[in-house]
């Protein structure tokens, strides 16, 4: 199943895709995608129900976050030997944990925002996986049974605030319009290999980074096991996984995104984001 958000910001509702690919209004059963509604019962009650006898919604409204609210929004860093190499820093030994603010959650294809000041913005592909139930001390090889669905994420980054500023990487990784969620929340039945999913992202037109899930250095299986074993995971938490080579930093010399900039960003079977990058006003 495909999940979604529709509608203007602030007044987004829930909605599924049909076998059609039609939008159909979910409200009527559950408020919106919370993680008070992002539960396995919810998906069992959804599963039974005839999809198609849902409301039609306007195909061409405003697509929202596909997650809404999330308590926690985690974030893996140098997941990729590749983007480790070339941002020169070391392959890591355990994966690198850090926050991303819930507030900076918007949708696939609304415009990035270059903060007041900011001098190095930058994007990343990535796949986030979404947790179903409560996790803690989970075995890695039980981690699947706690993943409700996944969807792509573009872990935009301020690398001077993230680099150059003191404390934790949080500052250049939370900043308004830093973390575009969806378009879909794709349920983990519906993708058959997840250790095998294709990433890209295009820059006005030129493709700037391609990578494959089998080359991640820390897998979404360890990922959950290893961050539950020093926080509680949450139904509707967020753990968006590291992204592959190609990112503005990494160039020579590097080249940050500006005012006008265009992403395309896709994933096997998790669908596209569409960003434009604008000033603040």
């Amino acid at each position: 199943m495909k999940f979604l958000r529709v509608g203007e910001r602030g007044n987004e509702i829930p909605a599924i895709l049909d076998d059609k690919n039609n939008i159909r209004n979910l409200s009527n059963i559950f408020k919106d995608l919370t993680p008070e509604n992002l539960n396995f019962e919810n998906l069992d009650k959804i599963k039974n129900f005839d999809i198609n006898s849902l409301p039609l919604l306007d195909q061409n409204q405003r697509i929202g976050s596909c997650v809404f609210k999330p308590a926690n929004f985690f974030a893996i860093g140098l997941n990729y030997k590749a983007h480790a190499a070339e941002t020169n820093s070391n392959t890591p030994k355990e994966p690198i944990v850090f926050n991303k603010s819930p507030n900076c959650i918007v949708g696939p294809n609304d415009d990035i925002v270059i903060p007041k000041f900011s001098k190095s913005l930058d994007h990343e592909v990535e796949i986030a996986i979404v947790i179903g139930k409560k996790a803690k001390y989970v075995k890695e090889e039980e981690a699947q049974d706690y993943i409700i669905g996944y969807c792509i994420c573009n872990d935009i980054s301020e690398r001077e605030w993230q680099k150059d500023r003191g404390g934790q990487w949080v500052k250049g990784k939370s900043g308004d319009t830093f973390g575009p969620l969806g378009p879909y929340l794709v349920t983990k039945d519906e993708i058959r290999d997840p250790s095998n999913l294709n990433l890209t992202l295009d820059l006005n037109g030129k493709r700037r980074q391609t990578g494959n899930t089998s080359l991640m250095i820390f897998n979404f299986n360890f990922l959950i096991s290893h961050i539950s074993q020093f926080i509680t995971l949450m139904p509707g938490d967020v753990i968006t996984t590291g992204t592959p080579a190609g990112v503005g930093m990494g160039m020579t010399p590097p080249d940050y995104l500006k005012d006008g900039d265009e992403m395309i960003l896709k994933v096997d079977n998790l669908g596209e984001q569409k960003l434009k990058v604008v000033k603040e006003k």
